[in-house]
């Protein structure tokens, strides 16, 4: 499995930005879809957003027109610019990869196998 690093998160005021990053070791194809998802408290673990190992990017509708996924396959890391946070964005987020290169993007957490440590994204009122 691949060992998913994430960074980039903190404490921003509502309206803020944040950006995110995960990188992704010990594997030697880039070619993974990828998944972000976050966890508030008390709450399941949700999809963010997804992008294909062909780079199409699909968002939680939450999300759409705020949040924007890319991926850097030379360096095998994801990134997840969030704007116009909001409160209810309040979460540790976590980046996820299925066991498997050139699989298709699922919105279920059930469908990851390496998972990052997560990182925490406050935003304040």
């Amino acid at each position: 499995q691949a060992q998913l690093v994430e960074s980039g998160g903190g404490l921003v005021q509502a309206g803020g930005s944040l950006g995110l990053s995960c990188t992704a070791s010990g594997r030697t194809n880039s070619r993974y879809s990828m998944g972000w998802f976050r966890q508030a408290p008390g709450k399941e673990r949700e999809f963010v957003a997804g992008i294909s190992w062909s780079g199409a990017a699909y968002y939680a509708d939450s999300m759409k027109g705020r949040f924007t996924i890319s991926r850097d396959n030379a360096k095998d890391t994801v990134y997840l610019q969030m704007n116009s946070l909001e409160p209810m964005d309040t979460a540790v987020y976590y980046c996820a990869a299925p066991s498997r290169p050139y699989s298709g993007l699922s919105y279920s957490p059930h469908d990851y196998d390496s998972w990052g440590q997560g990182t925490q994204v406050t935003v304040s009122s």
